[in-house]
């Protein structure tokens, strides 16, 4: 059959419908692997049996054939996962008088257009121009204004010994001790200034001086991740000290979890990107999304679970997430105003305008415990 297992059903193994997409297995299968690993006490043959399924269902190639060959007798059925739903395939709808099929799904070869937006429009876009400096926390030496006043000062006291007629030789003395304090105070100032600089030159070094970290996902099913990442250096990377990140592991997990983050201050945001049918898109309190007025149940999203990890994770940053939508097809895709929920539905503009504007309004600072902790949760 296809290269299965005997008696093993992959589809009913991962407990997903046959008109699952590849995205939809690569999520079972992550689910699945974290507890049925032999470290996490599987064992190595349903482990093995596991990786068989997700390789086949997950190439197209070999699904085809898989399916063309027939549906084996199901082995018992594995437990399905907490709140997945097998996905379907929208059916096909007959048109008009001549009773030809016409599909309303999804269309393989639509790439969404690029978006345009007119920069003198974007409220915050200001701030990438503002020439900000970079401040690396935290501070490890003094401030160049404590530096350059300290040595200043010292200046003038040298001055007034200088010039000022003084006679007394005690009072000359106690003048050019000062002096000679001051000298010290402002060397070893500017001693520490010039090692702080110094160990700031060596962080950025240390990533490369990149500000963008990982690459998005390289697979056909995969281009709303691409079109996101474009999104993110486009109009977020200027934002000095930004931080982008694609590919971001959970504690624990070798997988890809958070598709992509931002991180500016103490301030991040993590990102699932998605290629839905055209509609309206809103989510509720609960942060079930919905699709013009409906409950949607075309794709499930793990961002939610992701913000409540990440907040754990780095308790002293401020953490959201943001769901972007693009249209599978030619169509719009409109959201409503996002409630008080971890991962509300946005569309691009909707994310560059109000997510951008978040991270704009935090200084220009680059936490270094807080980017290597995000650094060290990146899997590509």
């Amino acid at each position: 059959m296809g290269g299965g297992v005997r008696g093993v059903d992959y589809y009913e193994l991962l407990g997903i419908g046959r008109g699952a997409s590849t995205a939809d297995v690569k999520s079972a299968y992550r689910s699945l692997a974290k507890v049925m690993h032999p470290d996490a006490g599987g064992t190595a043959g349903t482990f093995h049996l596991l990786q068989q399924a997700y390789e086949t269902l997950s190439d197209p190639a070999r699904r085809a054939e898989y399916d063309r060959a027939g549906q084996a007798v199901p082995a018992p059925r594995p437990a399905r996962r907490a709140g997945a739903r097998p996905a379907r395939t929208p059916p096909a709808r007959r048109t008009g008088q001549t009773g030809r099929l016409r599909d309303f799904g999804e269309d393989k070869e639509f790439v969404p257009p690029p978006l345009r937006l007119d920069l003198d429009t974007v409220a915050w876009w200001p701030a990438v121009d503002a020439g900000q400096r970079v401040r690396y926390l935290p501070t490890i030496g003094p401030s160049s204004e404590l530096v350059l006043s300290t040595v200043g000062a010292w200046l003038v006291l040298v001055l007034l010994v200088v010039f000022l007629p003084v006679t007394s030789v005690a009072v000359l003395v106690v003048a050019w001790l000062l002096v000679a304090g001051g000298a010290v105070l402002a060397f070893r100032l500017a001693r520490r200034y010039l090692l702080a600089r110094l160990a700031d030159r060596a962080f950025v070094a240390e990533s490369g001086g990149r500000v963008v970290f990982g690459r998005p996902g390289t697979e056909r099913d995969q281009l709303a991740e691409r079109l996101t990442a474009r999104l993110l250096t486009e109009y977020i990377a200027p934002l000095p000290g930004t931080r982008i990140f694609h590919g971001l592991a959970w504690p624990d997990s070798v997988f890809a979890d958070v598709d992509h983050a931002v991180l500016r201050g103490h301030r991040l945001v993590l990102i699932e990107s998605k290629m839905w049918l055209p509609g309206h898109y809103t989510a509720d309190e609960a942060g079930v999304v919905w699709r013009n007025g409906h409950p949607f149940r075309g794709g499930a999203i793990r961002l939610p679970d992701g913000v409540s990890v990440y907040r754990e994770l780095l308790p002293d940053v401020e953490v959201r997430g943001a769901l972007l939508v693009y249209p599978s097809r030619a169509g719009e895709v409109t959201t409503g105003e996002p409630p008080e929920v971890p991962a509300p539905p946005m569309s691009p503009e909707r994310f560059v305008r109000e997510i951008g504007e978040w991270l704009a309004a935090e200084p220009a600072t680059v936490d270094r415990d807080t980017f290597r902790t995000v650094l060290e949760r990146l899997v590509s």
